[in-house]
């Protein structure tokens, strides 16, 4: 009997070493890490703090938290990365494949076609363990924001831009391609662009744009900004601010109308605004808040703004679902309806 257990401990440990010996193929592997099936349906949210919100385009919607990427299919929520990783997660992409995208704070970044997972680290060539922000470009590259370095996935290998190649810095906060094919970093120190052979720190009036939390282009080919500096927008010629509060994400609508999340302050905003004080059950940590800024107006000198006071601390990702209801980030996941807010942290989770 004693003889049989040594055979079948050996025999675990040679499925084990072939498993983690498969992951550090670059190329997406066939067989790969365990699928949903082990994956926890709740009622609730995330329990802890949320940093980004997408829609898919089946309608369910993904959540990254501090706790898990959560999928919300209208009636439930699924908790897929519960038996993956116990790492705090970042950000959350839907490339144009369907397959998602999840960025990890410690762990890289992992792949998901529904069924399989592939994680790449930095020993598969990723620039940074530390995924805060995952991008597709127009030619179906993988970009990932990393803590050490910008990484470009095209399917088979990465190509990583650090300050070795001209980045004013290696912690990356967001990434975005424009219209006209330049690349956009916003960093922990200066806001850049890159036109394929060159990165140039992106500057107004000789000042560089510090701590560039978002950058986002909107419909009509405008560079969004938003960090240290507040709120920015560039159309090619001119800089135009909204605020200069401290600015954490900036979100297009497809109305055009341009949310952000920024801290309160004395709200020092460029335009005529209305405040919607709203109270309900959750953390007060911070006085931040949403503010929509309507976009038939942005074109006017006093654009009009909408001020959404939640009273839930600290505001990080911004979606504006199909249904219209606008779904936001904080410690926990929100849905706003226009009228009440729905907090989905469990009872625990809200004290």
């Amino acid at each position: 009997m004693k003889s049989y257990s040594q055979i079948y401990a050996l025999f675990l440990t040679l499925v084990f070493f072939t498993s983690c010996k498969g992951q550090v193929k670059t190329e997406l592997p066939k067989d790969s890490i365990k699928s949903e099936i082990k994956s926890v349906i709740t009622s609730t949210g995330p329990n802890n703090t949320t940093r980004n919100i997408i829609q898919d385009r089946k309608g369910n919607i993904w959540i990254a938290a501090f706790d898990g990427i959560f999928r919300y299919d209208g009636e439930s929520f699924t908790n897929i990365t519960s038996k993956v990783s116990s790492s705090h997660f970042f950000s959350v992409l839907e490339d144009r494949k369907g397959n998602l995208w999840f960025g990890s704070i410690g762990s890289g970044a992992y792949y998901y076609d529904g069924k399989l997972f592939r994680n790449f680290t930095t020993k598969e060539g990723l620039a940074g363990n530390d995924v805060t922000c995952i991008y597709e470009d127009k030619t179906g590259n993988i970009w990932f924001s990393t803590g050490g370095g910008a990484s470009r996935y095209d399917g088979k290998s990465f190509r990583n831009y650090t300050t070795n190649e001209g980045l004013p810095d290696n912690d990356i906060n967001s990434i975005i391609e424009d219209k006209t094919g330049k690349f956009w970093f916003g960093t922990r120190g200066n806001a850049c662009f890159y036109d394929g052979k060159t990165f140039t720190v992106f500057t107004h009036n000789g000042r560089p744009f510090t701590n560039v939390r978002t950058i986002i282009e909107d419909k009509k080919g405008n560079i969004w900004l938003g960090g240290n500096d507040g709120l920015w927008r560039y159309d090619g010629h001119t800089f135009t601010n909204f605020t200069e509060n401290f600015v954490g994400y900036v979100y297009e609508d497809k109305e055009e109308n341009i949310w952000t999340s920024s801290q309160e302050n004395q709200y020092n905003i460029n335009g005529s605004h209305t405040t919607i004080p709203l109270t309900f059950e959750a953390d007060s940590r911070g006085t931040w808040a949403l503010s929509r800024y309507d976009g038939r107006s942005l074109s006017n000198k006093k654009p009009t703004v909408t001020l959404i006071k939640p009273n839930a601390g600290m505001i990080f990702g911004i979606l504006k679902a199909n249904d219209g209801s606008i779904w936001f980030g904080a410690f926990g996941v929100y849905r706003y309806d226009g009228n009440t807010i729905t907090d989905f942290k469990d009872k625990e989770g809200r004290k």
